[in-house]
């Protein structure tokens, strides 16, 4: 997962659901995307062990402007927002599970 990003920001009009309390994973997803759902999978299954942390799953054809204004070029592609909402990393491809847990560790 890349380091810090450029403090873009993001809340629950955007996300479409309330942030967690402590960070969230946020999961730009299509169709047609094998690795979309077992970065789905991954993503839930660390949000059910991290107290506070949400998973967010959107469809980038749906919401081509979050895709424009986040230069989403690829799916999955997910962003780690910290409480406050702010990006604090992202990674283009399937990651993996220790990948997550470690970009966690910097947002909360």
């Amino acid at each position: 997962m890349r380091g810090r990003d450029d403090g873009e920001r993001l809340g629950a009009a955007e996300l479409g659901t309330e942030l967690g309390e402590r960070a969230t994973l946020v999961q730009f997803s299509s169709a047609f995307c094998a690795p979309c759902r077992a970065t789905r999978r991954v993503l839930g299954e660390v949000a059910g062990m991290v107290p506070g942390v949400a998973h967010v799953e959107i469809d980038a054809e749906a919401r081509l402007d979050l895709v424009r204004r986040l230069e989403i070029l690829r799916t999955p592609t997910v962003l780690v927002l910290d409480a406050a909402g702010r990006v604090v990393r992202r990674a283009a491809g399937q990651p993996r599970r220790a990948d997550v847990i470690a970009a966690l560790g910097e947002a909360v």
